[in-house]
């Protein structure tokens, strides 16, 4: 199966958006028996987009129907994906989905996570720093995190919250120096580059006219901390010590 998808190492050089990294987070506790959620995270390597989805388990039809949603969420086509070595990747059923849908699919070389930096970098800043280390395996905690992945949280990432992108790299005698463009919110980057604004990218421009970032990220914090709320406990040590 792995011999089927092509290995990607070099450097991305895309100038287009959807071509994009994806990984699974689990929320698992400190155990990693039984079921519980993960959070499969696409990040656009152009533009900085970033959707994720919660799954309930590694099942590959779920992984597959979550990258539908994104796919179908995405302000731009989907173009490519590249992955890790993980079965829940690597299969039959997200081959033959990528071929129908005219998706380019690579995956990175085993035990190399630089291959996926992009992606591993938003899994922390999009994914680990709000939902922590906690585990989270109940349907009711899966409805709340897609209703939160689905709604202001890739509003306020996506629309409000900049970054910088590396742009080129120099070496200095010993010391490698590294050079990276303006701060932008990953809309701003889709709508510089795009000729023609779609109607999704018009839409998205109107609503952060209309929004507050200050009242979405409020929201933000009172949503999260009913998703904290339905961890489990019994998975995680620094809530068992306080329940004690």
């Amino acid at each position: 199966m792995k011999h089927q998808i092509p290995i990607k190492a070099e450097r991305w050089e895309t100038t287009e958006p959807g071509f994009g990294e994806i990984d699974l987070v689990s929320h698992s506790g400190d155990r990693a028996d039984g079921e519980f959620i993960h959070s499969l995270t696409f990040t656009d390597i152009h533009s900085t987009w970033t959707e994720t989805r919660a799954v309930m388990g590694k099942s590959q039809a779920f992984v597959q129907e979550a990258l539908e949603d994104i796919r179908n969420s995405l302000p731009f086509p989907m173009q490519g994906i590249d992955s890790d070595n993980g079965s829940e990747f690597i299969n039959h059923h997200l081959m033959a989905y990528c071929k129908a849908k005219g998706i380019k699919f690579t995956r990175s070389r085993p035990y190399k996570k630089d291959d996926n930096a992009h992606v591993e970098q938003k899994n922390w800043t999009h994914v680990r720093k709000l939902f922590g280390y906690l585990r989270y395996d109940s349907e009711e905690a899966l409805l709340k995190m897609n209703e939160l992945d689905r709604g202001d949280l890739r509003l306020f990432q996506n629309l409000f919250l900049p970054s910088v992108k590396l742009v080129a790299k120099q070496r200095v005698g010993s010391r490698l120096r590294r050079f990276y463009d303006a701060p932008l919110t990953p809309l701003d980057r889709l709508l510089g580059s795009s000729g023609r604004l779609n109607l999704k990218l018009t839409a998205l421009r109107a609503l952060r006219n209309r929004l507050d970032p200050l009242v979405l990220s409020s929201r933000l914090d009172g949503k999260l901390r009913r998703i904290h709320a339905l961890s489990n406990i019994r998975y995680n040590p620094r809530e068992r010590e306080r329940a004690s």
